[in-house]
């Protein structure tokens, strides 16, 4: 594995992650090593906080999600903590703000690849799923958990995971509670690509580098053009959002904001209308 200087973003003083920063690509790494990287309320809330950051932030061009160590990327909800109506965190209030963190993948105007190091099981198994793109090593294990321990996710843990894999597919994952190699998660479409776990975060900063060769506002519009279908009138109105940011940068919508400022009527002529 090539050696490579990841710096610790400045201004956050996090428990249960790490947030690091290498060439314009930020990770995120749970760092739970001990339970696997099971997440709770506190690891979510901290995951949150770096995925706002990630967006507002003109430096950060991709993300890398992962988990800390060899033995997990995430083995979902820390069950210790679960309690009536979610995970307990040390407030004694139940969440499920893991599903905030799902959106926030989704919505993410930027490149997100999933570094699944072994478990990706459970709630993260669907972490991994919202991810753009996943890249796993050889000893990556896949799978659900929900029904054999009293839970489910039937939002995009269920609905994107069948376009990936098909409905027989993704019901088999969740009927059966089966786990999955890499190799086989590959073969069913939840997997870019397999590499040997010595070369696992330089093959996710190679694709991430090749990402950041490409035009930044052409990935942005087609990963919402992607997620619109299934995102229902939520995702157009998120497709319709970029398409407007695109527009305000276009000399044809600053004639329409001098002409107001100005007094005077806009000369909308000077601009062509394409077939």
């Amino acid at each position: 594995m090539k050696t490579r200087e990841w710096k610790k973003i400045e201004g956050f003083d996090f428990k249960e992650i790490l947030f690091e920063m290498y060439n314009h690509i930020a990770k995120i790494t749970i760092n739970r090593e001990r339970y696997r990287n099971a997440f709770t309320p506190l690891t979510t809330w901290e995951m949150s906080q770096a995925f706002s950051y990630c967006r507002e932030s003109s430096e950060v061009r991709v993300v890398i999600l992962t988990g800390a160590g060899d033995k997990a990327f995430c083995s979902g909800g820390d069950m210790h903590v679960k309690g009536r109506g979610g995970y307990v965190g040390n407030d004694g209030v139940p969440r499920l703000n893991v599903l905030d963190v799902q959106m926030q993948i989704r919505r993410l105007p930027k490149p997100v690849i999933a570094m699944v190091n072994g478990y990706a099981i459970g709630g993260g198994h669907v972490l991994h799923v919202m991810c753009d793109l996943t890249i796993a090593s050889e000893n990556a294990i896949f799978g659900q958990t929900g029904p054999k321990v009293g839970s489910f996710d039937a939002g995009f843990g269920a609905s994107y995971l069948a376009r990936m894999v098909g409905q027989k597919k993704a019901r088999e994952i969740w009927f059966l509670c089966k786990q999955y190699t890499a190799e086989e998660a590959e073969r069913m479409g939840m997997v870019n690509k397999v590499v040997p776990f010595d070369r696992l975060e330089d093959e996710c900063v190679k694709w991430a580098e090749l990402m950041m060769e490409r035009s930044p506002l052409a990935l942005r519009m087609i990963k919402a053009g992607l997620n619109a279908e299934l995102d229902g009138q939520a995702g157009i109105q998120e497709l319709a959002g970029d398409a407007t940011m695109l527009y305000y940068t276009m000399d044809e919508a600053q004639e329409g904001g001098k002409a107001f400022l100005e007094k005077r009527k806009p000369n909308f002529e000077q601009y062509p209308i394409l077939p």
